[in-house]
């Protein structure tokens, strides 16, 4: 049984100031070995470097590993800001600029895993390899015709339509008593539920994690900030355009059982990319670094040994 607290196994917390706003951040210096590859882990929506907390010192014991706090999430500002993949790269960017300053791997979950990809693809510099935990991104499928056909009838209807209904569920007076409802540890439980599919890995820790960071001053004012963001110019993120981009190393975990984002994805981001390879995990849902961490922990380190191992083959073919 854990008997330790979580903010005791997530490294060594700071707060760092970026923009005016603080942000906190975790490190675990890993072995001291130079030529080891640095890994910077990226929190999923709702999550925190709490998340983690599975994976830090475990994967700490071969590299040095940083895990950031989005802005807006976990013990990071809640502040109103333009929200958005492309802010949050500037935010990772402006971060390993700061702390790091030589190629990481970068290891994200869920949105994690998608601010990972447009840093690799904003940043080619900063990123010498991807770890991507449930990428939740539909670019991939293709709509049947009659799909496509009766979304450009309806969609002149449809988007005044739901514009007003975003109006309305956003305004202060509904929005806020919403909040208050959703953010309960009751109904964070039911959520998690859906995402996850190993009720043993449902504890109160997790609950207090993804539960606790919604009760700090100026909470709700930062998700209808979220909610309301717009699209930042004309960068396509998605991971149709930037796989294709990438020739670095790639590693794509997926759980089967995910009820959040469909498995079916998985074997579609193949296509996109020869240096992507796929590990999919039975009993795992949408967090599988959190169901089931001693697994993914392993085949992460696998993974990045297997570089190490590959190098001197590669040296000795020139």
């Amino acid at each position: 049984m854990q008997t330790v607290g979580w903010q005791e196994r997530v490294g060594a917390q700071r707060d760092w100031r970026w923009r005016g706003w603080p942000i906190r951040y975790t490190y675990v210096p890993g072995p001291g070995v130079r030529d080891r590859r640095p890994l910077l882990l990226l929190h999923g929506f709702g999550a925190s470097i709490g998340h983690w907390r599975h994976n830090l010192a475990e994967l700490g014991q071969g590299h040095a590993v940083y895990a950031l706090d989005l802005l807006g999430f976990g013990a990071s500002a809640k502040a109103i800001a333009p929200y958005g993949i492309g802010f949050w790269v500037e935010q990772v960017y402006d971060f390993w600029r700061t702390f790091i300053g030589r190629p990481v791997v970068l290891v994200g979950n869920s949105i994690g895993s998608l601010v990972s990809l447009a840093v690799a693809a904003a940043h080619p510099e900063m990123v010498c390899g991807l770890v991507m935990l449930n990428l939740p991104d539909s670019s991939v499928l293709e709509n049947p015709l009659w799909v496509r056909s009766l979304g450009r009838v309806v969609q002149p209807v449809a988007k005044p339509l739901l514009v007003g209904l975003k109006w309305l569920l956003t305004s202060p007076l509904i929005f806020n008593n919403l909040f208050r409802i959703i953010r309960h540890p009751r109904v964070i439980r039911l959520w998690v539920r859906q995402a996850y599919a190993n009720p043993a890995a449902i504890t109160d820790e997790l609950v207090e994690i993804l539960s606790q960071p919604a009760y700090a001053r100026g909470a709700a004012k930062t998700l209808r900030a979220m909610v309301n963001g717009k699209a930042q110019g004309r960068v396509n993120y998605s991971a149709k355009a930037i796989l294709p981009t990438l020739q670095i190393p790639m590693l794509l975990f997926w759980g089967l059982q995910d009820m959040m984002v469909p498995p079916k994805l998985a074997r579609l981001f193949l296509a996109y990319n020869p240096n992507l390879q796929l590990i999919e995990i039975d009993n795992a849902g949408h967090c599988p670094h959190d169901e089931c961490p001693e697994f993914v922990n392993r085949e992460i380190l696998g993974w990045l040994a297997s570089w190490a191992q590959a190098a001197p083959r590669q040296l000795e073919a020139l």
